[in-house]
């Protein structure tokens, strides 16, 4: 073996280490910072920079974008995000790490709390400051590690057009709750014009952007090569993940909706298993997971903004507020991922894959109803500092608890532990969403039949159209011919 075989062939080697290297430590971090957003701190400075200050709060945000650039960088082989992450992220990582102030030390205890927030913060704040500080620099070093790694792999050299995707990271990966520094929220009602309520204009406006979205991607995307959508679709997944646990942090700080305690982030809500799903669907590309996908989290998604439920059961605040923001960028997402694969042509969904996604969706309304009687059979007896909640807890998966049909149903009680469920209202909550997916699976193989058809017809009359010019055009050149030789003067037979 010569010298250069030797070299080439331990380069291999290198580069191999460097990517499986690259790949753990991209992982673990993933794991890391999923970790840390459930702590109050992760997102509570950004609706309060004025106080945590606009450059630590600015390195935070960069971090998160720059996890979706790592992913992107590490697992997808994406130049421009490795551009990015090598030459932007270092710098502001280490900035986090000098300016962090009283980062570690945020409660959502204050002077005014009352006795059920004081006992819903003892919950939410189970992670020790020592594992939250331990976890923060932790997740640094994985940042500068993979950078570092990113050299290695890729060099030194940089496209400068590169940079153009990093606002679209920043975008992508924005604190939804920093419009909160500009308005109180304390100071709007329920009856103001920018509170969002069922039938609205900004109800209306929210269905109009989860189409509009969708329809959106799939034109940007359907001429491009099955790759390129692989990545578009694996980075808006990742994206759709990092939004979806962002409210990990908002729950235990601010609140979300109307939920308060770390027990509504266990996902059991239909569309927060879809995010999981929607999302796994597009990285594995598993036929199994599109059709869950397609059949129940489609219609799903787009479901709840057909009706969000009784108004007196919802808190989404003023249009700009987090609770609106985020349900709606993670419901369009969802709804996007769930049906554009089908829409693109990478899988074709068929009635006879709804078997295993009907069976899936029952096991998910079993479990999300016996673990919301449980959370709320639990919280009758959570206490703290001598204060009883006086409050019964619902997690954000008791849809099978509570009617958000603006009509009671007779009740079948089911006791689980001290809850007391209506089987009545869950077995018709679980018919009326299947009856909804086959609406919804229905309508889709509708228009697809109509499109069939309109681009059958239109197909025709092209090649009709193209078949009468070219006799068109044969005719004026027969013509020509005929006029041309009629301008020649008369020749002798024999020359």
């Amino acid at each position: 073996m010569t010298l250069q075989s030797v070299r080439k062939l331990n380069n291999i080697e290198l580069s191999k280490i460097v990517d499986v290297s690259l790949k753990a430590c991209a992982a673990l971090l993933a794991l890391v910072t999923l970790i840390l957003t459930f702590t109050i701190s992760d997102y509570y400075i950004f609706n309060r920079i004025s106080e945590y200050g606009f450059i630590f709060a600015a390195s935070q945000w960069i971090k998160k974008a720059g996890l979706l650039l790592i992913l992107l960088a590490v697992f997808y082989k994406k130049k421009s995000c490795s551009d990015i992450a090598k030459y932007v992220l270092p710098v502001f990582v280490i900035i986090s790490c000098f300016t962090f102030g009283k980062f570690f030390d945020i409660t959502a205890v204050t002077e005014n709390s009352t006795p059920n927030e004081l006992i819903y913060t003892h919950i939410n704040e189970f992670m020790p400051k020592a594992a939250n500080m331990a976890f923060f620099f932790i997740s640094n070093a994985l940042y500068l590690v993979i950078c570092a790694g990113l050299f290695v792999r890729d060099g030194y050299k940089v496209r400068g057009k590169s940079f153009i995707w990093l606002p679209f990271a920043l975008t992508a990966c924005m604190p939804l709750n920093i419009f909160e520094n500009f308005f109180d929220i304390s100071n709007f009602s329920r009856t103001d014009f920018l509170w969002f309520k069922n039938f609205t204009i900004w109800h209306f406006l929210a269905i109009v952007i989860v189409g509009g979205f969708t329809v959106g991607c799939y034109y940007f995307l359907k001429n491009k090569d099955r790759k390129l959508q692989d990545d578009f679709l694996a980075a808006a997944a990742i994206t759709l993940l990092i939004q979806y646990h962002s409210k990990d942090s908002m729950i235990m700080g601010d609140g979300y909706n109307v939920y308060h305690t770390v027990f509504a982030c266990i996902p059991l809500f239909i569309c927060n298993i879809g995010v999981y799903v929607a999302s796994i669907s597009v990285i594995v590309k598993k036929k199994l997971l599109y059709a869950i996908s397609f059949f129940v989290h489609a219609a799903g998604a787009v479901s709840v903004f057909v009706y969000f439920g009784k108004d007196d059961m919802s808190n989404f605040g003023i249009i700009c507020s987090y609770s609106i923001l985020y349900f709606c960028l993670t419901h369009c997402i969802l709804f996007a991922l769930s049906v554009l694969p089908s829409a693109l042509g990478h899988y074709k969904f068929k009635m006879k894959d709804c078997v295993i996604p009907l069976a899936y969706y029952f096991g998910v309304i079993i479990t999300a109803s016996l673990a919301s009687a449980i959370v709320s059979s639990a919280s009758m007896e959570f206490s703290y500092g001598g204060h009883v909640l006086s409050e019964v807890l619902l997690p954000n998966y008791a849809f099978t608890q509570l009617n958000p049909l603006p009509f009671e149903m007779p009740m079948w009680k089911l006791t689980i532990w001290r809850y007391d469920l209506n089987a009545l209202y869950i077995l018709g909550l679980y018919a009326a969403y299947v009856g909804i997916f086959f609406v919804f699976n229905g309508l889709t193989y509708a228009f697809r039949a109509v499109r069939k058809a309109v681009l059958s017809r239109v197909g025709a009359k092209k090649e009709a159209t193209g078949e009468l010019a070219l006799e068109t055009a044969a005719t004026e050149e027969e013509g020509a011919q005929n006029a041309i030789a009629a301008d020649q003067p008369d020749r002798p037979e024999n020359e």
